[in-house]
């Protein structure tokens, strides 16, 4: 690592991000035993995740206006909203029992994780430059292997949905611990910014930044919709037994790509490793449903997929926090994940529509045209002069 202690912070860093991201599918993982037992539907039943997304875009979107991240300590904001998030998760599991209360703890978990993700992110950057893209790909790989990390305690855990998720409770306070008490600043930080709303409206007049969130945005539109019913595939194609094991590796694999891809994107550039990872991506959407029929070559697409559709996501941040004000880079992060989890609430919705419509074999097909508009953002994006910023010169 290039800076002394640069390793250990990201150690732990990405230690306390996967503890505390374990909270946003904790409720999704359990999903069906919920709508079971509180005879749901299946459109109330994906408002549990949607809850969270809409709390997420919340948080962000006032954490943005007023330079949360910027003004105040990243590694405090990150500690105490996760030991927030963590609480109103416990809640969930000790004392709701209705769809209404449900949604709206589901809401405050997501806001409060508001204060988590892109914190975190900001905390990479002031520890790392040249390996800014390998830093931020192990914490966004971290924060994929805690979503996924739900569905592995549904496997092997209890048979008591409300222990499982209570579980990820006492996970994510011990990850908001570790980051309190052993993360700083890394000596790339600059001090506490004042509150400058004009900083909301200088994101949009940046070109460079604009172009790396219309990438980002393309990638958001693929993301979300394929964790969260990835798992609904595998339950209706491979046996109920396996499912959620699979869903697990499936979601996870997104750790691996992310890593690698990081690695990668330091050495020959951005642009061209989000540009790949979402061609892959965008082609497995088409790919997935025609081999449905096919629980080995579903598996294999699917891990494919994982692996792919989220290992471009550390790029696109890493971009903003090299073409951006850095005093402000919090912000712009903030913003860049509040519009794209917006847009995550769509396709969270549409897919069970397409499901009832096209089957799973044409349903995940119309995710494709958000990886592909991506595509045309980024390589927009290598061609401006002020792209020579990106990754020490290698766009």
């Amino acid at each position: 690592m290039e800076t002394p202690g640069a390793l250990r912070a990201l150690i732990l860093l990405a230690a306390g991000e996967l503890m505390a991201m374990g909270l946003w599918f904790g409720v999704s993982a359990v999903a069906p035993q919920i709508a079971a037992e509180w005879h749901l539907d299946s459109g109330t039943t994906a408002w549990l995740t949607l809850s969270v997304q809409l709390g997420f875009v919340a948080g962000t979107l006032l954490s943005a206006l007023l330079n949360l991240a910027d003004v105040i300590s990243a590694r405090h904001l990150f500690a105490l909203t996760a030991f927030l998030a963590a609480i109103v998760n416990a809640l969930f599991a000790g004392f709701v029992h209705t769809a209404p209360a449900a949604m709206v703890l589901r809401f405050l978990t997501g806001a409060f994780l508001a204060g988590v993700y892109p914190p975190g992110m900001k905390l990479v950057a002031t520890w790392l430059r040249k390996s800014r893209g390998l830093g931020l790909g192990v914490v966004v790989g971290a924060l994929t292997l805690g979503k996924a990390s739900p569905y592995l305690v549904n496997a092997f855990g209890s048979s008591n949905w409300r222990e499982n998720v209570g579980v990820a409770s006492i996970v994510a306070a011990f990850g908001a611990l570790i980051v309190a008490l052993f993360v700083r600043e890394g000596p790339y930080a600059l001090p506490n910014q004042p509150f400058d709303f004009a900083q909301v409206t200088q994101v949009v007049r940046n070109r460079g930044v604009r172009l790396a969130n219309f990438g980002y945005f393309g990638h958001m539109w693929e993301l979300y919709a394929m964790w969260t019913w990835i798992p609904a595939m595998m339950r209706a194609s491979i046996s109920p037994a396996l499912a959620e094991a699979a869903s697990f590796l499936v979601i996870g694999s997104g750790a691996v790509g992310c890593i690698a891809a990081g690695r990668l994107a330091d050495r020959i550039g951005r642009t061209i490793v989000a540009s790949t990872a979402m061609a892959i991506s965008g082609t497995c959407c088409i790919v997935i449903g025609l081999v449905a029929r096919s629980p080995i070559a579903l598996l294999i697409v699917a891990a494919i997929w994982g692996a792919t559709v989220v290992a471009d996501s550390a790029q696109f941040s890493a971009c903003v926090t090299e073409l951006g004000d850095p005093r402000y880079i919090g912000t712009a992060l903030t913003i860049q994940t509040c519009i794209g989890f917006l847009l995550t609430t769509v396709t969270i919705r549409l897919m069970p529509v397409l499901v009832d419509h096209f089957t799973w074999r044409y349903a995940f097909a119309a995710l494709a045209i958000g990886p592909f508009l991506g595509i045309v953002a980024m390589l927009r994006l290598r061609g401006l002069p002020e792209a020579q910023r990106i990754a020490q010169g290698r766009r």
